[in-house]
């Protein structure tokens, strides 16, 4: 199952918050070269690219779906099919932003310190990943891949600690950077629809697990965890669903 644009953005609201927040804590500057890493269908990249109006923004990402969708809705903008762990920028970046994407990439400690070593002077890395592996939302997924017949094509692709502890990328990017900001914020977020946790992980934790099932697994597969996920998160009496959801911030300055 590739990513999705459509159903990506039906949260879009949601998912666009974070990035803001993470924009908005920026050192000012006037960065000439953005490249923001996973950019997704590309609205986050139009953003970055609208608050700095003369840098040159690339969006990189490694979806052909979602990259066809950015470049349908912001032609004027330059988008790049890369892998993100063997991303080389031909020239120093003054911003490199990632939102929510980092955390599908492993050897967070070789990573980080190619990201930085890819600033130019003064540049800056602001990166922000979801840290809610432990949650049910998670949980209730590694559980439905353990119980049935496609347990063992599965189990290689379950991360469920993906992401360093916040004080370990503390100790990583200290002595790369002059200035270093981490921080961890976990909103509580009101969504509405029959199974809407199920619907949103769809679109993200699912993809890779359902892409690598058979036809035959796949809709009994997503069967199992929609039916776990929502005894996981049952409904307030108001009818809508409560969904917790911590995301981990980093802005490190070179």
């Amino acid at each position: 199952m590739p990513w999705n644009p459509e159903q990506y953005l039906a949260f879009g609201d949601l998912r666009l918050r974070p990035a803001l927040e993470l924009m908005a804590r920026i050192p000012t500057q006037e960065p000439q070269r953005i490249a923001d890493l996973g950019c997704g269908p590309g609205h986050i990249t139009a953003l970055l690219a609208e608050r700095w109006p003369t840098a040159e923004v690339t969006g990189i990402d490694q979806s052909r779906p979602m990259l066809d969708r950015a470049a349908a809705d912001f032609p004027v903008l330059s988008w790049v099919e890369a892998d993100l762990a063997a991303w080389r920028p031909a020239e120093p970046q003054d911003l490199i932003f990632s939102n929510a994407a980092l955390h599908w990439l492993d050897d967070h400690p070789r990573l980080f310190r190619d990201l930085v070593a890819h600033l130019a002077p003064g540049g800056t890395l602001a990166v922000q990943m979801p840290n809610n592996f432990a949650a049910p939302s998670h949980r209730c997924a590694y559980a439905a891949a353990a119980a049935g017949p496609w347990s063992e094509r599965l189990a290689p692709l379950l991360r469920p600690e993906p992401l360093l502890a916040p004080q370990d990328y503390y100790a990583l990017l200290a002595p790369l950077c002059g200035q270093l900001e981490i921080w961890q914020t976990e909103y509580l977020q009101v969504i509405d629809g029959e199974n809407p946790v199920a619907d949103w992980t769809r679109t993200s934790l699912l993809v890779p697990l359902l892409e690598a099932l058979p036809l035959a697994w796949q809709a009994e597969f997503e069967a199992e965890y929609r039916a776990r996920v929502a005894a996981a998160y049952p409904k307030t009496d108001d009818g809508r669903t409560l969904f917790p959801f911590r995301r981990l911030f980093m802005i490190a300055r070179r």
